[in-house]
């Protein structure tokens, strides 16, 4: 059987980055991983990129670059509250790769 999946580079490209990862096995549970927030319910809304920034130990300019390589992907989304971005997981779209990754090489 050919399979016609073309793996996507971006998706490659943001998992190949422990420091990705991280940020995308925190937003699992961010209650767990991060503080509450003044803005934005971090279930719901998700978890502003400060706390993302500050958690990882690097400058906001890096972290958002990470999250840039992740939103690309498909495996997070902003959502824009007053002058923040939120990011959660696009559940939907991590369980297509998990799928498309364990398929049948």
């Amino acid at each position: 059987m050919h399979n016609s999946y073309v793996l996507d580079t971006d998706l490659l490209r943001a998992l190949a980055s422990d420091r990705r990862l991280l940020v995308l096995q925190w937003l699992r549970d961010p209650v767990a991983h991060f503080p509450p927030q003044t803005d934005g319910d971090l279930v719901k809304d998700g978890v502003c990129s400060q706390f993302i920034a500050a958690k990882l130990g690097v400058s906001q300019p890096t972290c958002g670059e990470h999250l840039k390589v992740l939103s690309r992907a498909g495996l997070i989304r902003g959502k824009k509250i007053r002058q923040w971005v939120f990011y959660q997981r696009d559940e939907e779209r991590i369980a297509q790769f998990k799928d498309l990754l364990g398929g049948d090489w």
